[in-house]
């Protein structure tokens, strides 16, 4: 018996501790699965990929994919896109904890295809005390101040292609129009470089390829657009060469484009390198490029379907030119004198916001809204979880510029971003917003052709139809 008993008693313990260990665990397991956030990761790799894409092809993507899934889950859920397990969030308190901890618990997750195309050396692809250099020298010169001096240049560039591309024609696509002169302004006037008619062509491949499969095969659109990039880095390490040797030489200033003068002179104090300087000047025109185009086009386009906005808007900008002298261009002063004008844009680019979020991964266990978000998950967060929100704006289906009269929460209101990663070149794009809006309605009558235009994705938003405007000069 004794020997029965003996034999029993370690294997009755060994029972014990591997039921201990299986209840152990389960309990963990499904305590780890409760603080998961809700939702549905779906099949490996595909996910909720294909409603997501959908959605966004639609311009739907708050209202089809988003909001459904808020009224099943809660504001912050998860799925599963581009074979990464992502938790959406969504509303003011997501968004500063998300955007406010870049570098700390998050990074930002951009496409393999885009950090090629933009340059690994590009401040999207800098984390920590790299990114904060080289911002610290972009948005010096971004600022509203930095900028001041670049007001006269940006005015002559904008009549400049308005003589161009206005006068003497009766429709106009105001996209198109708005997509040229963007670029143009950023190489003239930001990077000091004379534009040739074949280089927005050029630039324009490589964005085609940004958010494409980074596949590198004959005729694909990532193919045509590593081959453009590297035109496109020959042509600027010319300029940024060029440039250096006017600057040790003393033959040449700030007055040659003051962003590529504060970029190469950091180059040459040896702050940044070459490839720094390159990949952030193609990074500057791919940002100002399509989202300063859209947001200009959908500013219009709430004036045209808001004529007392307009009537407004216009009285505003011809009081300003009343007290200019004849031939006397626009002065900072000037454009600070725009609150209204202001007020419409910020109000298109809330109802339009020229992107509709973007990607973060997270690089700790994040605990957050009562659940925990796991180290290597994807985080997205959207302008549209705060801009149509009635919690956040009365009634957010409607245009209604003077809800900016007073001031807006913060991270409420995020059309550029926020926090260390917010977009440097916001006050660029107000400034090109607000002097275009002033030469066109001083200039020209104009309306839209199709008032009611689609709005296309791809991945960026766009008029489908280029939003084309007649137009006729204004009788003085």
């Amino acid at each position: 018996m004794a020997f029965d008993l003996n034999f029993l008693l370690p294997l009755f313990s060994v029972f014990v501790a591997l039921a201990l260990a299986i209840v152990f665990y389960n309990y963990k397991s499904s305590r780890d699965k409760k603080l998961l956030p809700p939702g549905e990761l779906g099949l490996p790799w595909i996910g909720e990929t294909l409603d997501f894409l959908k959605a966004q092809k639609n311009n739907k993507l708050y209202q089809e994919f988003v909001q459904p899934r808020i009224k099943k889950y809660g504001k912050t859920f998860k799925t599963s896109l581009m074979g990464s397990p992502t938790v959406v969030v969504n509303g003011a308190e997501a968004n500063k904890f998300f955007l406010s901890n870049e570098f700390k618990l998050v990074v930002s997750s951009w496409p393999t295809s885009a950090v090629q195309l933009m340059g690994s050396d590009s401040i999207m692809g800098k984390q920590g005390d790299a990114h904060r250099c080289i911002r610290g020298i972009i948005a010096t010169s971004l600022s509203c101040s930095g900028l001041e001096a670049t007001v006269p240049k940006m005015c002559n560039t904008v009549q400049l292609h308005l003589d161009e591309n206005w006068q003497g024609k009766n429709i106009i696509s105001l996209y198109r129009f708005t997509k040229t002169l963007t670029f143009n302004i950023v190489l003239k006037c930001m990077l000091g470089i004379e534009v040739e008619q074949k280089m927005l062509g050029i630039f324009e491949r490589v964005l085609e390829g940004v958010f494409s499969p980074p596949v590198k095969f004959p005729g694909s659109a990532f193919s045509r657009a590593k081959n453009a990039r590297v035109e496109v880095e020959k042509m600027l390490l010319n300029i940024v060469r060029k440039k250096r040797e006017e600057i040790e030489f003393q033959q040449g200033g700030e007055e040659g484009g003051m962003l590529l003068f504060r970029l190469v002179k950091a180059m040459i104090q040896g702050e940044m390198s070459e490839k720094e300087v390159v990949d952030n000047m193609v990074l500057l025109v791919f940002a100002a490029h399509d989202t300063t185009s859209f947001a200009i086009t959908m500013t219009f386009r709430m004036l045209a379907h808001h004529p007392k906005c307009y009537s407004q808007l216009l009285q505003e900008h011809l009081d300003i030119k009343d007290n200019r002298k004849p031939g006397e261009t626009l002065t900072l002063e000037d454009i600070k004198k725009m609150n209204y004008t202001w007020q419409v844009a910020r109000e298109s680019m809330r109802m339009y916001p020229p992107i509709f979020g973007s990607f973060r991964k997270t690089i700790a266990d994040i605990e957050f809204d009562g659940y925990t978000i796991p180290k290597g998950w994807k985080v997205l967060w959207t302008a549209y979880g705060t801009h149509y929100e009635s919690e956040y704006f009365e009634d957010p289906l409607t245009f209604n510029p003077s809800r900016f009269e007073k001031p807006v929460q913060p991270y409420v209101y995020s059309p550029f971003g926020g926090g260390p990663r917010q977009c440097a070149g916001s006050q660029l794009a107000k400034l090109n917003i607000l002097i275009l809006i002033h030469f066109v309605v001083t200039q020209y009558e104009w309306s839209l052709v199709n008032p009611e235009e689609p709005i296309a994705v791809d991945p960026l938003p766009f008029p489908s139809h280029g939003m084309p405007i007649r137009i006729s000069p204004k009788l003085s």
